[in-house]
């Protein structure tokens, strides 16, 4: 199911600054390649990264999942020149990959690490300024409540797919996916504790604020 009308999709791309040649490499690669080449947040939803790392200019960014490298090498351009941005990624080969990307770039501010985000998050000793959810679905409410703590008063959490293909706009949602996603949604609209925001960007994107 396309949330986002494709043809509206394709005016907003056209009217969106390009990406630059690396970032085109990393998506022309990953569609060309990897069987779940739908994860790569892609051209809109990068752009929109960047811009918001660059509006906040964040010391310290949290990304859980990095897949093929695109989203943290978008979010790495709005960091303080002091900023170090630390990736998890669970998949070994994936992680090779992201790796790659970032040497060509010769990127020194990305710690890339590799394994289980549950188990690494809390051997980060840091105040995150901005975190980036994007890993396994079902684990979303366990990974804000991790990380929440640790995110300065006024920080921001962004949090993907939270329109999981539509199928959270069911009356029955059903998977174990979307009904974690459903109950992700429920849990960050009843809080008081923070500003939300859910846009309809891509899969659907929540801009959280810590109060």
């Amino acid at each position: 199911m396309h949330i986002v009308d494709p043809a509206a999709q394709a005016y907003a791309e056209r009217y969106t600054t390009t990406e630059d040649v690396l970032l085109r490499t990393i998506a022309m690669q990953t569609e060309a390649e990897h069987p779940k080449a739908h994860m790569l947040s892609g051209h809109l939803q990068g752009k929109f990264l960047e811009m918001v790392s660059c509006m906040i200019r964040p010391r310290r960014i949290l990304e859980i999942g990095t897949f093929t490298g695109y989203s943290a090498l978008c979010l790495e351009k709005g960091l303080t020149a002091d900023g170090i941005l630390h990736t998890i990624e669970i998949r070994p080969a994936d992680a090779a990959t992201a790796a790659l990307f970032f040497e060509k770039k010769d990127v020194k501010r990305i710690l890339l690490h590799v394994g289980e985000a549950l188990k690494i998050i809390d051997q980060l000793d840091e105040t995150w300024d901005l975190v980036f959810i994007d890993a396994d679905k079902v684990n979303y409410s366990i990974y804000f409540d991790l990380v929440l703590p640790k995110v300065r008063k006024g920080g921001f959490i962004l949090a993907d797919n939270v329109l999981f293909h539509g199928q959270v706009l069911a009356e029955e949602v059903k998977g174990k996916n979307a009904v974690a996603i459903q109950s992700f949604n429920d849990m960050i609209a009843a809080r008081t504790d923070i500003e939300k925001v859910l846009l309809p960007l891509r899969d659907g994107l929540f801009l959280i604020r810590k109060l």
